[in-house]
């Protein structure tokens, strides 16, 4: 039987070279865990052969019960009627068959019910549900809600809330966005109140709202009267049954099977999550990070659905008396394909190892502190991490959903006319993967979230780290081409700090937060070809393409290429 774990031998090597002891330790606190709980792992070997079995027990549901469903999803939909939405019959079957795995809980204590595993293997799950059937995704991949009650509500909704998803008994949402706040979500004005019992209460409209329907929802509203900036809100979680009406479905070009709704609230009685106002400065933040990493591993899910469409068909399909995987434009496609789509998952697993790495160093500072012990070794580690994790996060979804739209792209070209047609599954993929540069912040967003780190050169150290390092053989050209790009961001970033001109530097902070991603993927890309002879290959042929595009980048910024933009309403509105 196919498995999309086991299958893959990309991911099989990315899991195999995962460094998460220190992550491990933690969250099983040094391995007492396994005192408590007699499936807990008694050492780290014992926790990885258990990431194994449960990767390779989603890899079997998503290849042999939530793929061969998905054309019928992408067909069926979301249903919304008198009120009501209902799932398609094949998400639902995903859904039971998720559940019965008990594998609804995937970061969450085990003590709620979870399996306390690392954001990292939860990634994994999510490319491989994704690479299956992508807006299964936008449900199984909610579990993020449950993490952030658990990060920042207190111990009696963690009690209430979390066993009803790990239990598979309760799906949630995240209900952010509004008719005049998207991506601006300063601009909320849902509004949060208290009535004459204290009881919080909520009422406006939520748009745009991803599986709106489910049981539980966490709400950004204005708590604070009078307020019109992010100071003002907080966050709060509500039961969907509780006077929450599902007002309509979207009838959007692609994830058909994941419902969005506009929700009407009509003083809906909530809890307040953490403390009052900061609702967007801290706990959506995080949410949204959380959502961002997910969206990156759906948008490699598609991508390697895509890739093995384009592969087989090229194989199968002949004209001109050979197959036209034997034609070189088209095998150069295909190529380019693969090389996209490894280094892809090679960026994915090292941000995410290091949102892990934060994650837990931030529990251990809480442990240490609440043992009356020193914690500044701790805490200088962990605002590292965080440094990392905030600009990695942004730079990943940015290349990876941009990614995804360029191999789908390719992929439906490589099928010709039939790609274009609905038996093909290449024309579903297309439409899934235009959605991940746009939803939890569009591709130009994180290019804003990213700039900063950028150009405070925080991977300073590792680039400094890896030039010193020596390199054999074809490895020392392609690490010489990084020192070259390496240089080629250090003198850009110099010419547009010198100009001294914030609209310069925001027009091309797009250049710079690539230059830095291609050469930090580059490094990653080298040391992996150290350790597998194949990774040369597409070590070489991403470096090379990726020097092509820093040398342009830095004349662009060299020579002033964006002076245009300073008179951009004498060419777009004339």
């Amino acid at each position: 039987m196919a498995n999309f774990f086991t299958d893959n031998k990309d991911l099989l090597f990315q899991f195999e070279n995962l460094d998460l002891r220190e992550v491990t330790e933690i969250a099983e606190d040094n391995y007492e865990e396994a005192k408590k709980y007699n499936f807990a792992p008694t050492d780290y070997q014992d926790a990885v052969d258990n990431y194994y079995k449960v990767l390779e027990i989603v890899g079997d549901i998503a290849a042999n019960i939530v793929a061969p469903s998905a054309p019928e999803v992408d067909k069926e939909g979301a249903h919304f009627e008198n009120g009501k939405v209902t799932y398609a019959k094949g998400t639902q079957q995903a859904l039971d068959a998720l559940t019965k795995a008990e594998l609804m809980g995937f970061t969450i204590p085990r003590r709620y019910g979870g399996l306390n595993l690392p954001k990292t293997i939860y990634m994994m799950a999510i490319e491989m549900i994704s690479r299956a059937e992508a807006s299964l995704m936008n449900i199984f991949g909610l579990q993020d809600i449950a993490e952030t009650i658990y990060k920042f509500g207190n111990e009696e909704q963690r009690q209430e809330f979390l066993p009803q998803f790990t239990s598979g008994e309760a799906t949630g949402a995240m209900a952010l966005t509004e008719p005049d706040a998207g991506s601006d979500l300063q601009a909320v004005k849902l509004q949060a109140y208290q009535d004459e019992n204290g009881q919080w209460r909520l009422r406006g409209v939520k748009r745009f709202i991803t599986n709106g329907n489910g049981e539980i929802l966490l709400v950004l509203a204005r708590s604070e009267p009078g307020t019109r900036d992010g100071r003002g809100l907080s966050m709060f979680v509500c039961y969907g049954k509780d006077g929450v009406k599902v007002r309509r479905i979207e009838n959007k070009l692609g994830i058909h099977g994941s419902p969005t709704t506009e929700l009407q609230f009509n003083d809906v009685p909530a809890q307040l999550v953490g403390k009052r106002r900061f609702g967007l400065i801290k706990y959506v933040l995080d949410l949204m990070n959380g959502a961002r990493l997910a969206v990156s591993a759906q948008a490699l899910g598609i991508s390697q659905a895509a890739y093995e469409e384009a592969l087989k068909y090229a194989r199968e399909r002949e004209q001109f008396g050979k197959t036209i995987y034997e034609i070189p434009a088209v095998s150069n496609m295909l190529i380019d394909m693969r090389v996209r789509l490894e280094s892809d998952r090679t960026l994915l697993y090292a941000t995410s190892q290091w949102v892990d790495l934060r994650d837990r160093l931030e529990e251990k500072i809480e442990k240490l502190k609440a043992e009356g012990k020193d914690t500044a070794e701790t805490r200088a580690r962990f605002k590292e991490a965080a440094k990392i994790s905030d600009l990695l996060t942004p730079m990943t979804k940015y290349f990876l959903t941009e990614n995804a739209n360029k191999i789908t792209y390719d992929a439906l070209q490589i099928h010709g006319g039939t790609g274009y047609m609905k038996e093909f599954n290449v024309e579903r993929l297309a439409r899934d993967a235009r959605i991940t540069n746009i939803y939890e912040g569009t591709t130009q967003l994180q290019v804003v979230a990213a700039i900063g780190g950028v150009i405070n050169d925080i991977l300073r150290r590792f680039f400094d780290e890896r030039k010193a390092k020596q390199y054999k053989g074809v490895l020392e050209q392609l690490a010489d081409h990084l020192k070259e790009m390496r240089e080629l961001f250090l003198e850009s970033l110099k010419y547009v700090e010198d100009k001294d001109d914030k609209y310069f530097q925001d027009v091309a902070a797009r250049e710079l937060v690539e230059m830095y991603g291609y050469t930090y993927v580059g490094y990653l890309l080298l040391d992996e070809a150290e350790k597998n002879t194949r990774k040369v290959f597409i070590a070489k042929r991403y470096i090379l393409d990726a020097l092509a595009t820093c040398r342009k980048h830095a004349a662009a910024i060299r020579n002033d290429e964006f002076s245009d933009l300073y008179h951009a309403d004498e060419i777009l509105l004339q």
